[in-house]
């Protein structure tokens, strides 16, 4: 039987404006800068000011996208390991998420560890959080830094490649578009 959280149901949203937010962001931590110069930083505000709202809800279920994505991927990972990516990813992350009260409020933590799950267990994680009403302002930098967080992990998967997160994604964009 088919859930209603399956993935075939979730809008795809704006993958290439997430990765685009996702990778300015890793850069910046690889950089050993966890704030944005502050050019950057306009460059984004006033981007995210072009988008208007339903803008800003496409870049929210392409963050999403982005999550189930990576979370896709480290599930095939962990499988081949004979390993549970829910055990894997879900406890050292919600670990991370708690040593990093500005970004993540303890209220937040909870919704981030369910998105993971949900993605974790095949689900789209924008359908899981729909069911509990509109996102709020509380959680939009959490879920870009939760999805920010996963591409880290895999990165480090990967040889310690920085890029490798955002080539995976790229690379299935680009498989997924017609000729």
């Amino acid at each position: 039987m088919s859930s209603p959280c399956d993935p075939q149901y979730a809008p795809v949203g704006d993958v290439g404006a997430a990765l685009l937010m996702i990778d300015s962001r890793l850069k910046a931590v690889y950089d050993s800068k966890p704030e944005a110069d502050p050019a950057q930083k306009q460059m984004v505000e006033q981007f995210a000011a072009s988008l208007g709202p339903e803008g800003v809800d496409e870049v929210l279920d392409g963050t999403c996208t982005l999550i189930y994505m990576f979370m896709r991927w480290l599930r095939m990972a962990c499988e081949s390991h004979d390993e549970d990516v829910i055990e894997y990813v879900v406890p050292t992350f919600v670990a991370t998420m708690r040593m990093m009260p500005k970004t993540f409020r303890p209220e937040v933590i909870p919704t981030m560890a369910g998105l993971l799950i949900a993605a974790g267990t095949g689900l789209s994680p924008n359908l899981w959080r729909a069911q509990y009403g509109e996102w709020t302002e509380a959680e939009l930098n959490p879920l870009e830094a939760t999805a920010v967080l996963l591409a880290e992990r895999i990165n480090r998967m990967a040889d310690d490649d920085h890029e490798f997160a955002t080539r995976l994604i790229t690379e299935a964009l680009s498989k997924t578009e017609p000729d």
